[in-house]
């Protein structure tokens, strides 16, 4: 990974099942809420917002890695840091279905179901383009175009039709644009996205292109006409920032720039954990599980901007960006992670 691209490689698939059995009640047990009050908070760098309970249109999953590690926490005694793990499994984070045995229709239809049943808007990933990750530390994906058209129907079958905000292909445009620093090839990938994008959206999506953040393609122009062939005018925007750790007010600099050379197209700015903002320490890689990290602003509409279409928690805090620093797997949850950010982070 070229280092001035400073972005995470490690946006791993979430790869636990999800019951609609007694999800609510989970919801109830743990204390969580999808509706409660309490303003969304500030998105710039340096000490994090404070994190109140969620107060967006966007589905909680009771099931989450957070929500299960605090049951075991409160198990074992450790109250206090079960409190603190609250902050992250009370707020909406994005799924991202696997379906690599080929379940993803049932997973995505399991998501929307909880979803309809809490009367909120499920936030998915679609995450399975071919070549993955260049062969990096989230490298796998579908085995060619063919299976991934036959997957994205089978995720668009799930939907049903219902409403879902969808980010499509997390690195897999900014990848391309900058040659793609791992192994495997890109051709081609822009048209693939393109058929991604209506596929998703005719099934009820409101899909976002992923463009990276404002280290990764510098070239705006460069990223506007890639995102162009990638069907941004069909999509509702593109996203930025996702699982990495750039605070919003350069974020948002960064994508109103992008925006003004595709029609003033909206986006939308993953906060999960850019609290503090990026990490300029010494360690390497930055972008890999960077220590002094917090939470964002939490998933809301509210952003203050007509071009910013929402603030979304896309990477759940406390998933691994890859076997950096201690830590496991990409996409597997580390709650030694998920509690420093939490601790890090100002709020009850």
């Amino acid at each position: 990974m070229m280092q001035d691209q400073d972005t995470h490689r490690g946006a791993g698939p979430m790869t636990r099942t999800r019951l609609m059995a007694g999800a609510l009640a989970a919801i109830a047990a743990l204390g969580l809420s999808a509706c409660g009050g309490g303003e969304s908070g500030g998105g710039g760098g340096g000490q994090g917002p404070a994190v109140p309970p969620a107060a967006s249109e966007f589905f909680v999953d009771p099931s989450s890695a957070a929500a299960k590690q605090i049951e075991q926490w409160r198990g074992e005694g450790r109250t206090q840091d079960a409190a603190a793990l609250e902050k992250i499994a009370r707020q909406p984070v994005a799924i991202w279905p696997t379906g690599e045995q080929g379940g993803v229709e049932g997973e995505v239809s399991g998501v929307m179901s909880q979803a309809r049943a809490a009367g909120r808007t499920p936030v998915l990933t679609a995450y399975n383009i071919p070549n993955r990750d260049c062969g990096q530390y989230s490298s796998g994906g579908a085995e060619n175009e063919g299976a991934y058209r036959d997957w994205l129907g089978a995720f668009a079958r799930g939907m049903g039709g219902n409403r879902a905000v969808v980010v499509l292909e997390p690195d897999a445009l900014p990848q391309t644009l900058t040659n793609c620093e791992g192994e495997g090839q890109q051709e081609g990938r822009e048209e693939l996205l393109s058929e991604a994008v209506r596929t998703l959206s005719q099934a009820g999506g409101e899909v976002y292109i992923d463009a990276g953040n404002p280290g990764f393609v510098t070239d705006v122009g460069k990223l506007a006409d890639g995102l162009r062939k990638s069907g941004v005018e069909q999509a509702a925007g593109f996203a930025l920032n996702v699982s990495n750790f750039m605070n919003t007010d350069q974020v948002r600099a960064y994508g109103d720039r992008v925006s003004s050379q595709v029609g003033n197209a909206r986006y939308v700015i993953d906060t999960s954990r850019n609290g503090n903002g990026d990490y300029n320490g010494p360690d390497q890689p930055t972008w890999c599980n960077p220590p002094g990290r917090a939470l964002g602003t939490p998933p809301t509409r509210d952003t203050g901007s007509q071009r910013v279409a929402a603030y979304l928690w896309v990477k759940e805090p406390g998933d691994s960006d890859g076997d950096c620093r201690g830590a496991p797997t990409a996409g597997d949850f580390w709650p030694q992670y998920a509690l420093e950010l939490a601790n890090n982070t100002p709020g009850a």
